[in-house]
């Protein structure tokens, strides 16, 4: 007999999800330690102490440290290109219209400051990853900021009509400003709300933005 679902027996599917669970629980552990310890500092054996599993139970998640770590990155990515894809969608679903850049720089700003808001010293497993030593690692660790970098490059050469490799200068230089300015936030004592500092970065960054735009650019106005 079935539950419906094609399972022959309901209880069948409860050990995978079991392991689920577990999974996430190493993954939030791990995102913890690497945090605050750094990888070198992080062994196997305190991430298994910590989740309460034994280490061949860790093993089968995550073959290595190394693959725990990444898998920690990726998740963290995966969150980034969330709020990046949130910020830049509305103006890629349409053409520019006047009015549309400041309001495409701020909401660029927002969506690293919230990032950081929310991800806290995790954040840094994106920014300042201290497993560089290996070109391929390299690459895996700064997939995210990169590919967040290019799909920005793509919506502010819309904004200003430059060429794509001119922007792509431009996208890098604002997520280092949205970023450092998010970043200081988390680890120095301050009183200035994430959304005040979503505002200041964006008054600098779009004053320098808009002196790029050309003055023949056409807008298609709603």
């Amino acid at each position: 007999m079935t539950d419906g679902t094609g399972d022959t027996n309901p209880r069948a599917r409860s050990p995978r999800m079991a392991r689920d669970e577990r999974r996430a629980q190493v993954l939030r552990i791990a995102q913890e330690l690497f945090s605050s310890e750094g990888f070198h500092h992080v062994s196997m054996d305190d991430i298994a102490d910590r989740a309460e599993v034994s280490k061949p139970v860790l093993y089968r998640h995550f073959p290595s440290k190394l693959d725990l770590y990444l898998a920690v990155v990726d998740q963290n990515g995966a969150d980034l290109l969330v709020a990046v894809e949130t910020a830049v969608s509305a103006i890629e679903q349409g053409p520019v219209r006047r009015g549309d850049g400041r309001d495409v720089i701020s909401a660029i700003v927002e969506a690293y400051v919230m990032f950081v808001e929310g991800a806290g010293e995790s954040s840094a497993l994106l920014f300042e990853s201290d497993v560089t030593h290996d070109a391929d690692v390299r690459a895996r660790v700064e997939r995210a900021s990169s590919e967040a970098a290019r799909r920005i490059a793509v919506v502010l050469s819309q904004v200003t009509a430059l060429p794509l490799e001119e922007a792509s200068i431009l996208a890098v230089s604002l997520i280092s400003m949205a970023q450092g300015a998010a970043t200081y936030r988390l680890r120095q004592p301050t009183e200035v709300s994430a959304e005040r500092t979503v505002h200041l970065v964006t008054q600098v960054a779009w004053g320098g933005v808009s002196a790029l735009i050309r003055p023949d650019f056409v807008y298609e106005d709603a």
